[in-house]
């Protein structure tokens, strides 16, 4: 998986590749899916839900640009592989998702695997963290959506930070653009990577149910 599907399409950066190869993909695969884990496809995790692929998640993440220092809030939780990459990178990750019956999971196979600097929230992450739960600095380094949205929501340009990074797929159809979109000054810069096909993010400023 490293050296074919992540190095051999353009991930370059060591921390991404070591983060990768230091979460077994398959812990976050029912028992019929395992044999897949590193095959690079997305996979069902059941409730009309996937695992994405290995490349994406890399490249999604080697967009980011996460440091130690970085808060990070992840919009759609899923199985808990994107939040377990993004826990050897980051100060903390905050997680939200939709349906409860994935974040009871997720939320299991991180503590089994002993991440501990994770947060995990039920709830409508196109509406973005909690007002009053936000980190101590008042907004997030990065952001990252891993279902698309028709466009980028307010709410999570709001929440941030000056010089930060969000990366999503946004659009209506069955593909999707990668967005990178960066603050500067208030003013969302965005610029595409490429086409991807993630399914649809439900939710206030996301697609309706």
């Amino acid at each position: 998986m490293l050296e074919r599907d992540l190095k051999g399409r353009g991930i370059t950066d060591p921390r991404v590749l070591k983060a990768m190869a230091e979460i077994p993909r398959e812990e976050f695969l029912s028992d019929a899916y395992r044999p897949q884990a590193y095959d690079d496809g997305p996979l069902p995790i059941g409730l009309g839900q996937t695992i994405s692929q290995p490349y994406i998640v890399a490249l999604m993440t080697q967009e980011l640009h996460v440091d130690g220092n970085c808060e990070v809030l992840e919009v759609g939780t899923g199985s808990g592989y994107q939040s377990a990459v993004l826990s050897r990178l980051a100060k903390k990750v905050y997680t939200i998702e939709r349906l409860s019956e994935l974040f009871e999971s997720a939320q299991a196979v991180l503590s089994r695997l002993g991440i501990s600097n994770v947060e995990f929230r039920v709830g409508d992450g196109s509406c973005g963290w909690p007002q009053d739960q936000l980190p101590p600095g008042g907004c997030f380094d990065r952001i990252i959506v891993t279902a698309a949205v028709p466009k980028i929501p307010e709410p999570l340009t709001n929440q941030l930070a000056e010089g930060g990074l969000i990366v999503m797929p946004v659009g209506y159809g069955a593909l999707q653009d990668l967005v990178v979109g960066q603050n500067k000054k208030g003013t969302l810069i965005e610029r595409i990577v490429c086409s991807c096909r993630f399914v649809k993010l439900l939710g206030k400023y996301g697609f309706e149910g």
